[in-house]
C-alpha cells in the first residue's frame, strides 16, 4: 500500500504538469486572435485599491494596431527594446550589459534595467503577476518563447500597447491618449508618443502630461532615437 504512494503521486504531478503546460498553451493560442480585456495586473491594480479605500480607477480600452498611431509604436520599441525586430524573446546582449552596469555599481545597489524586452513585458502583463521571484523569472521565460512562436511581432507589440500600464489605472494606448492628451491613439503625434513612452519605467510615478523635467529630458532623447531609427518596418512572414 505504502509502496504505491509514490508513483501514484508521480502520476498525478506528471498529469498536472501536463495539463498545465496544455492549459498555457490554449490561452496563448486564444490571445493570438482575441483580445485581452483584463489581466492579472489589472486585477491586483483594482485590488489594492480597494484594499486602501480608494476610488476604483480602472481606463482600458482594447483598440487593433492600426488604430494605434505609428509614433507611439516606433517610441515605445525606442524606449523599451530597439531590437525588438529581431531577437527571439531575449536579448541577450542587453541582459549581459544590465549585468556589467550592476556589478560596476556601488555595493551592486543599482536595479537591472533594460534587459527586459517588450516580449517578456507582454508575456507577463498578460499571464502572470508583479513579482521577483526567480519561479515567476521561470514562467515568463517560458511564455515568452510561447509567444514569439505562436504569435507575429505585430501581434505581440499589439498585446503590449494595449496591455501596459501607462499611469494609476491607465492601461494601454487609447486609455493613456485620452487621459493625458485627449485624442484618440491613432492621432498621436511624435512628441506625445514619446511622452508616453518616456513614463513605462515607473508609470504609476511619472506623468506623460505635464512632464517633469526628467520626463522632459526623456522625452527629448526618445525622440532623437525614433530619428535615428527611422521608419518601423516588420519582416516578411511576420504577420503570422
Amino acid at each position: 500500500m505504502v509502496e504505491k504512494v509514490g508513483p501514484k503521486m508521480y502520476r498525478c504531478l506528471w498529469k498536472s504538469v501536463v495539463g498545465l503546460v496544455g492549459l498555457s498553451i490554449f490561452f496563448v493560442l486564444i490571445f493570438r486572435y482575441v483580445p485581452v480585456y483584463v489581466t492579472p495586473l489589472m486585477l491586483i491594480r483594482s485590488a489594492e485599491q480597494l484594499a486602501e479605500g480608494k476610488k476604483l480607477q480602472l481606463k482600458h480600452s482594447w483598440v487593433p494596431l492600426e488604430a494605434i498611431s505609428k509614433n507611439l509604436s516606433l517610441a515605445v520599441i525606442c524606449s523599451e527594446d530597439q531590437n525588438f525586430l529581431n531577437h527571439f524573446g531575449l536579448d541577450f546582449k542587453a541582459i549581459e550589459r544590465s549585468i556589467e552596469t550592476s556589478l560596476s555599481s556601488r555595493k551592486g545597489t543599482k536595479r537591472l534595467r533594460g534587459a527586459s524586452t517588450i516580449s517578456q513585458q507582454t508575456a507577463k502583463n498578460v499571464f502572470l503577476w508583479p513579482g521577483r521571484s526567480w519561479f515567476r523569472k521561470g514562467l515568463e521565460v517560458y511564455f515568452t518563447f510561447l509567444i514569439e512562436i505562436a504569435w507575429s511581432k505585430e501581434r505581440i507589440l499589439e498585446v503590449y500597447l494595449n496591455s501596459i500600464e501607462m499611469g494609476n489605472g491607465i492601461y494601454g494606448a487609447e486609455a493613456a491618449s485620452r487621459y493625458y492628451f485627449n485624442k484618440n491613439a491613432k492621432n498621436l503625434s511624435r512628441t506625445q508618443a514619446a511622452a508616453i513612452a518616456a513614463v513605462l519605467p515607473n508609470p504609476r510615478e511619472y506623468k506623460a502630461n505635464p512632464p517633469s523635467s526628467y520626463i522632459q529630458r526623456r522625452i527629448g532623447w526618445i525622440v532623437g532615437q525614433m530619428n535615428r531609427f527611422g521608419t518601423l518596418r516588420f519582416k516578411k512572414g511576420s504577420s503570422g
